[in-house]
C-alpha cells in the first residue's frame, strides 16, 4: 500500500514534458448524456454550501450594553464575527475558534445615541434633572454607575423618562439620525459578497409589563433604502409596543422603498404567555383574521434558542420527551416581575406554537405560526460567542471571571434566574447559493435555516413520498433530496398515486471540531379530526450499538465528560447519522409538521471551563453537562382539498 501510494505521489507530482499533452479519443461523448451532464455538479441549482451566522448581537451602542460596561463598537463586533483577534471591554484579548460567515448587528433601536451621551456627559443631557443624575453616577463608577443603570433601566421600562431625552433619542432628531447612520454605513463597509454579509438590522424592544415581545428586523437591501427610514421605536410619540404597528412599519417600508425586509420574534419563554396567542392578545383585542395574516406574513422565523433559555419546548407541554427539559428558564417574565404559572407555558414555547397555528388556520385559513427556526446569541458585548469552551456571557460583566457565575441575570421576590444558567447558545445555519445579503436573505425567507445551541453540525433535512434505502446510503444526498422531495421549511408535495404516508431524508454529520452525535429525532405534531393537538417523538437514528426500548425511545448514549478537566472524549457517538424514515403513525386527514432535532453526546458546559481557567467555584446547584443539539425548520403536510 505505501508503495502504491509513493508511486500515486511520484505520478502526481512529476511535471509533465513539455511535448506531453492531452491526446483525446476519436470516440465522442456528445450526445451520449442527453440532458444530464455527467458531472453531478456541474449546473446545480440546489444550495449546496450551508452559512454559519448570527441574526442578534448588540454593541456598546445599545443602552443596556453601554449601561453595564460594553464600551466596544460596530467595529469591534464586525471584526470579531470576521475571525480576527479583538479586546472585549472588559479587557481580555478574544477571538472565534472560525469565522462567521454573515452577522446581523440589532442595537436597540429606543434610545439610539443616548448611552454614548450619557458617558461623555453631553449639554442636552445634564440639561436633563435625569440625564444629569444618570450621568454622575455613571462618571463615578462602581456602585454608583451601577444604580444609575439600574434607575435609568427602570424609568425607561415604566414609561417615565424626561420626554425631552426621549425626543432627542428618537426618530426624527438629529441625535437619532446619526447613529442609525453610522449603523448603516458600518454594514456597508464590512458587507463583502461572497466572503463576508452584513446584514442591516435593529431590535424593535417591546416590553409589556416586564413580558418580553422582542422582535429583531432583518433588511435584505443596502444603504440606499435602509437611509430611506429610521427604526421603529416602543416609546414617545412614533412609538408602539404592538406588534401590528411593527407590522405596519414592515409594510410601509416596503411600500416606500421598494426594498425587502422582515422580523423574527425571539425568547417567547419570557413573555408570560403572550408571544404566541391564541384567542386574545395583550392589547385585549381577539385574534382575528388580520392578526393571523400579518404575522405569517412578516415573521417567517422564530429565535428557538439563544442567552436566555432554549425555547423549543418545556417539559410540562412534553412529559414524553426525555430531551424536553434543555436550558429551561421559567421563574418568570424577563424582569421577573410577575411569577410563571403553568397556564403560561402553551403561548410560550415554539413547538406548541406550531401545533396551535394549525387550531387558527382552521378558523381563519391561515397559520400564522408557520415559521422556521433560527439561533442567535442575543450577546450584548458586541461578541458573537456561541461556544462553552469561549463563552463571553450575555454582557460585559458577565465576561469570563471568577464570579460570573454567581450573580444572578435576574432576581426578585418571585423568583432567579441564576448566573450560571445563562447558555452558551446559538448560530443559525442557512443553506444558500453563495455568501450575500440576496442569497442568504432570501434562504431564510423560505425558512431552508436551522438552529443549533452552538456546535456547527451539518444537517440536511427533506420530506417527500418516494425516498427509498438506496436513498440513504448517497455520499450527496442534496441530489436525491431535492428531486424526490423538499427541503426543511417547505410544504411536502402533493401525494402520488399509491402512496400511504410520507418518509423523510435526514443527515447529520458533526461539527468538525466538536462532539459525536448522540441520535437523530423527528419530531412530529398534528391536529385530530375533533381539533386535539398532538406531538411525538421518534428516534430515528441512532448511534453505538443500541437498541429501542419498549417505549421506543433508545436507551442513553453514556458520558465520557471529566469534570475535572472540562473535557470529554468521542469514544461514543458517531460522527455521522442518517435515516430514511417513513411516518408509522400517518393519517391523511390530519395537517402534520415534522422537524429534525439531531443531539450530540454529553459535552461539559461554560461553567466547567470558568473552574479550570479561572479557579472559579461553581454553585451546587448549577447544571454542568449538557447535550447540545440542532433544530431544523419543519416540513408541512396539508390534507389535500
Amino acid at each position: 500500500m505505501l508503495r502504491a501510494l509513493a508511486i500515486f505521489a511520484t505520478t502526481f507530482f512529476t511535471p509533465l514534458s513539455a511535448s506531453a499533452q492531452f491526446i483525446p479519443s476519436e470516440d465522442s461523448l456528445e450526445g451520449l448524456y442527453s440532458g444530464k451532464a455527467y458531472s453531478p455538479f456541474a449546473e446545480r441549482s440546489f444550495p449546496s454550501r450551508v452559512f454559519w451566522g448570527d441574526t442578534h448581537l448588540h454593541t456598546g451602542l445599545s443602552m443596556d450594553a453601554g449601561l453595564f460596561g460594553n464600551t466596544t463598537g460596530l467595529d469591534t463586533a464586525y471584526r470579531f464575527a470576521r475571525g480576527e483577534q479583538v479586546m472585549a471591554a472588559s479587557g481580555q484579548p478574544v477571538k472565534l475558534a472560525r469565522p462567521l460567515d454573515w452577522l446581523v448587528l440589532t442595537e436597540h433601536s429606543d434610545g439610539m445615541g443616548m448611552i454614548t451621551d450619557l458617558a461623555k456627559g453631553a449639554p442636552n443631557i445634564l440639561a436633563s434633572e435625569q440625564g444629569a443624575r444618570w450621568a454622575a453616577g455613571i462618571a463615578e463608577g462602581g456602585e454608583a454607575s451601577a444604580a444609575a443603570a439600574l434607575d435609568l433601566i427602570t424609568n425607561f421600562s415604566q414609561g417615565n423618562m424626561d420626554p425631552k431625552l426621549i425626543a432627542d433619542y428618537s426618530p426624527g432628531s438629529p441625535i437619532y439620525k446619526s447613529v442609525w447612520e453610522d449603523i448603516v454605513e458600518a454594514a456597508e463597509t464590512y458587507n463583502d459578497p461572497g466572503d463576508f454579509t452584513a446584514f442591516i438590522g435593529y431590535e424593535w424592544t417591546s416590553l409589556v409589563a416586564g413580558n418580553n415581545l422582542h422582535r429583531n428586523v432583518v433588511f435584505r437591501d443596502g444603504a440606499s433604502r435602509a437611509l430611506m427610514v429610521e427604526p421603529m421605536v416602543t416609546q414617545g410619540p412614533m412609538g408602539s409596543v404592538d406588534p401590528m404597528d411593527l407590522y405596519a412599519w414592515l409594510e410601509n417600508y416596503e411600500d416606500t422603498t421598494g426594498g425587502s425586509v422582515f422580523a423574527l420574534a425571539h425568547n417567547g419563554n419570557l413573555s408570560n404567555g403572550i408571544m404566541f396567542p391564541t384567542e386574545t392578545r395583550f392589547t385585549g383585542d381577539a385574534v382575528d383574521e388580520e392578526y393571523v395574516i400579518a404575522r405569517a406574513k412578516w415573521e417567517p422565523l422564530y429565535e428557538i434558542t439563544q442567552i436566555k433559555g432554549d425555547g423549543e419546548t418545556h417539559p410540562l407541554l412534553s412529559p414524553d420527551d426525555p430531551f424536553a427539559d434543555y436550558e429551561t428558564w421559567d421563574a418568570g417574565n424577563l424582569d421577573i416581575s410577575e411569577a410563571k404559572t403553568e397556564d403560561m407555558l402553551k403561548r410560550e414555547y415554539a413547538r406548541e406554537a406550531l401545533k396551535q397555528g394549525f387550531a387558527l388556520q382552521a378558523e381563519f385559513g391561515v397559520n400564522p405560526y408557520k415559521f422556521g427556526f433560527s439561533g442567535a446569541t442575543d450577546s450584548h458585548t458586541s461578541l458573537s460567542t456561541a461556544d462553552s469552551d469561549n463563552y463571553f456571557g450575555k454582557a460585559t460583566n458577565a465576561e469570563p471571571s471568577l464570579t460570573r457565575m454567581e450573580h444572578p441575570f435576574t432576581k426578585t421576590e418571585n423568583g432567579e434566574f441564576p448566573g450560571w444558567s445563562l447558555v452558551a447558545s446559538g448560530y443559525t445555519g442557512v443553506w444558500a447559493e453563495e455568501n450575500t445579503r440576496k442569497s442568504i436573505w432570501d434562504a431564510m425567507v423560505r425558512r431552508e435555516v436551522y438552529a443549533t445551541t452552538g456546535p456547527r453540525m451539518m444537517v440536511r433535512f427533506f420530506g417527500g413520498w418516494e425516498f427509498d434505502d438506496s436513498d440513504g446510503q448517497s455520499r450527496t444526498p442534496a441530489f436525491v433530496g431535492y428531486e424526490k422531495g423538499v427541503p426543511m421549511g417547505s410544504d411536502l408535495r402533493t401525494a402520488p398515486d399509491g402512496a400511504d404516508a410520507p418518509n423523510f431524508m435526514v443527515f447529520a454529520l458533526r461539527d468538525p471540531i466538536g462532539a459525536n452525535l448522540d441520535r437523530i429525532q423527528i419530531v412530529k405534531g398534528w391536529m385530530d379530526a375533533d381539533g386535539t393537538l398532538q406531538e411525538k417523538v421518534y428516534d430515528v437514528a441512532w448511534s453505538d450499538d443500541r437498541a429501542l426500548d419498549a417505549n421506543g425511545m433508545v436507551p442513553p448514549v453514556g458520558n465520557t465528560v471529566n469534570e475535572d478537566i472540562a473535557n470529554y472524549t468521542n469514544t461514543i457517538g458517531s460522527a455521522e447519522l442518517g435515516a430514511i424514515w417513513t411516518d408509522p403513525d400517518f393519517d391523511p386527514s390530519q395537517h402534520a409538521f415534522y422537524y429534525a432535532r439531531v443531539i450530540e453526546i454529553p459535552t461539559p458546559r461554560w461553567v466547567l471551563y470558568d473552574k479550570l481557567r479561572l479557579g472559579a467555584e461553581i454553585p451546587e446547584d448549577a447544571v454542568t453537562v449538557a447535550q447540545e443539539r440542532a433544530y431544523t425548520s419543519a416540513i408541512w403536510y396539508t390534507p389535500e382539498g
